[in-house]
């Protein structure tokens, strides 16, 4: 899995942040990156980030290494800009759409409680669906964030099915222990948590107990 792109859907869901802010932490640990964005997701990074990420491939690669200052302006920033690509949902010549490439690791961040009921059912009707059915199907690493509150009993349910298969649960609840003094503290508590599920060493956390 390691030599295949990490798949990043970004949904409807409040919590744009920590996507945005996953996304730029692999491209510098120098990992490729498939993006999916939902028409929703486009909407809340906006309101949450204002970020308006308008079209579909180049245009949203462009405005995104711009956000993370990582425009391709040299050698190093060019295969940047090549490690990341965005697919338009209703691309099913992409990578996410066969598992004929094999396992690969998908983070959903963050997982609107439609995608995540959609998901569960496999129901397929847009590239992040598909994506998460195969990213299942091949027994590759598939880590929902979950951004509800409260959730209903069907959300729960939903999420033990799921989890029952395999896949991780890690939803957006920072943690305090840290003492964070900072908003992109509490945001980088939840991408830590996610790295560590991808096995992607960072240094965005204080491990316990090691916290002053």
């Amino acid at each position: 899995m390691a030599n295949n792109p990490i798949l990043v859907a970004i949904t409807g869901a409040s919590g744009a942040p920590y996507s945005l802010r996953l996304i730029e932490v692999l491209l510098k640990a120098d990992r490729s990156v498939d993006l999916l964005l939902s028409d929703p997701a486009r909407v809340v990074i906006k309101q949450e980030c204002g970020l308006d990420l308008q079209g579909d491939g180049e245009s949203v690669v462009k405005e995104l290494l711009a956000y993370f200052n990582l425009e391709a302006i040299d050698s190093l920033d060019k295969k940047k800009s090549k490690m990341l690509q965005h697919f338009a949902l209703k691309d099913w010549m992409s990578p996410a759409a066969s598992g004929s490439g094999g396992k690969r690791d998908m983070v959903i961040c963050p997982c609107s409680m439609g995608t995540l009921a959609r998901v569960r059912h496999g129901i397929s009707e847009n590239l992040i669906e598909r994506g998460a059915d195969v990213t299942i199907k091949e027994q590759g690493r598939l880590i929902m964030v979950p951004r509800e509150s409260p959730f209903s009993p069907i959300h729960l349910e939903n999420m033990l099915a799921l989890s029952r298969l395999g896949v991780i649960m890690l939803p957006a609840a920072p943690g305090f222990y840290n003492r964070p003094q900072s908003i992109a503290q509490l945001i980088d508590f939840i991408v830590g948590r996610i790295l560590d599920r991808l096995e992607i060493v960072h240094n965005l956390n204080p491990a316990w107990p090691d916290v002053d």
